[in-house]
């Protein structure tokens, strides 16, 4: 047989995917585990979502759309982006697909060639470095620090570019850090980018899921020029509770829209038709049950970052967004708990998961190897047993 695809080969699988597999499987097993791994909101969709989605059924809204998703769909988009950022898109600048990962892997798609560079802040969601291999590209990692809050500086972003780079990715606010981008802080990325002409994939998934009354500023409505060179990348999955109705969109010039658009036609199809009338109603009835969900994350992501940080050895910084929390384990590196040695964040989430049965997600998977995620898209119950574990398993009880 001849052999298979190298760069399928070099793909490696997702850790987040892995660690909420191996917790469901406990849980199935009968194992009393706590799992901190999923990055996918608790809630159930609201109601006049699914209402929306059983009448497109009952409607036999059931057939192949348009390979970028139906005009209504789009022009809700539009709609959208217009009420929330003041952006003016048109449905032919939309493209939509199943789910924004797919979308992240289309936006790189259209604008990479091979051998391109792709500049990616670190910690990073882990799928980035791997959609960019995918395509072709090389991924540029620059580390960023948490006393920095997990930011990448306009400095930072300019020593990195050379004459092969093609783009960044910004995940704002960022998964896994939960840390957002202040209007600032985006107007001297985007000097830089328009300085080196280079695109920005801007990940804004969790956009609706910021806290303390913070401003949430996207990247293309920076500037005109900032529009024209950024693939915006959002979705329903977060914001109400849809991951597994799988809709997500691409914004982007019309030019790049048309390519994303040409590429969807032969490699998907069509999203599901059924999700789209659902994503329909999503972005263009009240918000009120997002507004809802955000106050039920502030409320968690304060108690996990207030009680986490009164546990001996271990640390973290309040995120502005999304619903993670980066923990530092630097002070447990090179010491032993339970008998073995701690050396990187893998070796942690073991054996929390082994003796405090308690899943979390290394940050090795993100860069960020001293580091692990915790995600409060869980009870508050479940966040206090959990923390409850690990302080327990710190002091050397197995649970």
């Amino acid at each position: 047989m001849k052999e298979l695809s190298r760069i399928a080969q070099a793909i490696e699988p997702s850790a987040t995917m892995a660690i909420d597999t191996l917790f469901k499987q406990m849980k199935a097993d009968g194992i009393d585990v706590i799992g901190f791994g999923a990055g996918e909101p608790d809630f159930a969709t609201p109601d006049h979502i699914k209402t929306a989605g059983k009448a497109a059924i009952d409607n036999n809204d059931t057939r192949y759309t348009p390979s970028s998703g139906t005009v209504e769909l789009r022009k809700s988009v539009c709609q959208r982006l217009k009420a929330d950022f003041g952006l003016e898109y048109t449905p032919k600048q939309v493209c939509v697909s199943n789910g924004a990962k797919p979308c992240v892997y289309v936006a790189l798609r259209a604008i990479l060639n091979p051998g391109d560079e792709v500049v990616l802040p670190a910690p990073y969601w882990v799928s980035y470095s791997e959609l960019i291999r995918m395509c072709g590209g090389v991924p540029v990692i620059v580390d960023t620090r948490e006393a920095d809050h997990f930011k990448l500086t306009a400095q930072e972003l300019a020593d990195a570019i050379t004459p092969n780079t093609k783009a960044m990715i910004l995940n704002n606010p960022s998964n896994p850090t939960g840390m957002m981008y202040s209007r600032r802080e985006l107007e001297e990325l985007a000097r830089v980018c328009q300085e080196k002409d280079i695109y920005v994939v801007s990940d804004e998934i969790y956009c609706n899921l910021v806290y303390d009354g913070e401003e949430f500023v996207s990247f293309a409505s920076i500037s005109a020029d900032a529009k024209e060179r950024t693939l915006l990348v959002n979705g329903v999955s977060k914001s109400y509770a849809m991951t597994g109705w799988r809709i997500g969109y691409v914004a982007a010039n019309p030019e790049i829209s048309e390519v994303i658009g040409n590429y969807l036609s032969h490699c998907t199809g069509s999203p599901c038709a059924i999700s789209q009338k659902a994503a329909v109603e999503a972005l263009t009835a009240s918000q009120d049950s997002v507004e809802n969900m955000r106050l039920a994350f502030e409320r968690r992501r304060n108690y996990m970052v207030e009680h986490m940080n009164k546990i001996p050895n271990i640390s973290c910084i309040k995120p502005h967004g999304a619903f993670y929390v980066m923990m530092n384990i630097e002070k447990l590196i090179g010491k032993e708990l339970h008998g073995e040695v701690i050396r990187n964040a893998d070796d942690f989430g073991n054996l929390f998961l082994k003796y405090g049965k308690v899943a979390v997600v290394p940050g090795t998977s993100f860069n960020a190897p001293n580091f692990v995620r915790w995600s409060y898209a869980t009870s508050i119950e479940n966040i206090k047993e959990g923390l409850s574990r690990l302080e327990r398993f710190l002091n050397g009880e197995v649970i």
